[in-house]
């Protein structure tokens, strides 16, 4: 059955409590995860059992964003959790607004190095429908961050659906120039977006492993690539690269703490391109305006990150 215009703009989490486990692709270790119904409005909250005893609460906002190497962090209430992105892209690609993220560590598995092993879990967990409004913001004027000649440009719509065009450029045979351009959908979310993988370049492996990173990866949790070819086996999609950074934009603009919408076009960008977006928006109230001006909204106010995330 289609759901009506007011059931979509309502709520929605998980229907039960689902568990994981897996690797951490920069630690490297063993981590267990349980993803967990959460009341309405109080958004998507990872809460880290750290080893001392101590519970740190960590709510999905930018003024919570940490690291934006390689991956995109979150710190607070004296924890911090890195690779968040491809989680919190599946929570956004299912329309889950309220979740509550219980960790065994600093860091989310890497999994497959996708989304779709979290797709798989929240349907098995199931979505439910909560009694209370989506709490959707619309770009009211166009809006432009950029950093040499990476760039990112938000533009209003009049969907009520965040829509992005992607594109990329990379100096290497098996990946060159791509672009994508997809709209928020849960069925095209879990067939053409979570399915492609994080990918990383052969000689890059000692520098970011001297650097405390990548000790988890592997050919079967990313897509690698030496100076020439793909080492790690068939691509998903022939432009699988491009579209794993728009899962990883539908990740990292969770940090907005609302629903966005509006148009993006995104030029050679990546985690740090999109939290100075999030950023912007932020520090900028009069670019968002309510969707349903019926629907009380908390009013947005800019907290500094506790990183440079604005540092190119």
């Amino acid at each position: 059955m289609k759901e009506t215009n007011t059931q979509m703009n309502t709520q929605r989490t998980l229907a039960k409590t689902v568990t994981f486990s897996g690797t951490g692709l920069h630690s490297g270790c063993a981590i267990r995860c349980d993803l967990r119904p959460a009341r309405p409005d109080s958004g998507i909250v990872f809460i880290l059992e750290q080893p001392n005893g101590s519970i740190a609460r960590i709510p999905a906002r930018f003024k919570n964003i940490g690291a934006l190497t390689y991956n995109t962090g979150l710190r607070g209430d004296g924890g911090e959790i890195l690779t968040v992105e491809h989680l919190l892209s599946a929570l956004h690609g299912y329309q889950v607004d309220n979740c509550e993220i219980h960790i065994s560590d600093r860091e989310v598995p890497v999994m497959d190095g996708s989304a779709s092993p979290f797709i798989y879990l929240l349907s098995e967990a199931g979505i439910i429908r909560q009694n209370a409004p989506r709490r959707s913001l619309r770009l009211t004027r166009p809006v432009r961050v950029d950093s040499g000649d990476a760039w990112i440009e938000a533009t209003p719509t009049d969907d009520r659906k965040l829509s992005i065009e992607y594109h990329i450029d990379f100096p290497h045979p098996s990946i060159g120039a791509m672009a994508a351009t997809f709209s928020e959908d849960p069925h095209v979310y879990a067939h053409a977006i979570a399915p492609a993988r994080t990918f990383g370049f052969l000689r890059e492996v000692e520098y970011l492993r001297e650097k405390g990173l990548i000790r988890g990866a592997s050919l079967h949790n990313a897509v690698v690539l030496d100076d020439h070819r793909i080492i790690s086996g068939e691509l998903r999609f022939p432009d699988e690269f491009v579209r794993h950074k728009i899962l990883d934009f539908w990740g990292d603009i969770v940090l907005l703490g609302h629903h966005l919408v509006a148009h993006v076009h995104a030029v050679k960008a990546g985690h740090r391109l999109h939290a100075m977006l999030v950023e912007t928006l932020l520090k900028t109230p009069d670019l968002l305006a309510p969707v349903d001006q019926k629907v009380p909204h908390r009013v947005l106010h800019w907290q500094p990150a506790v990183t440079e995330a604005s540092a190119p």
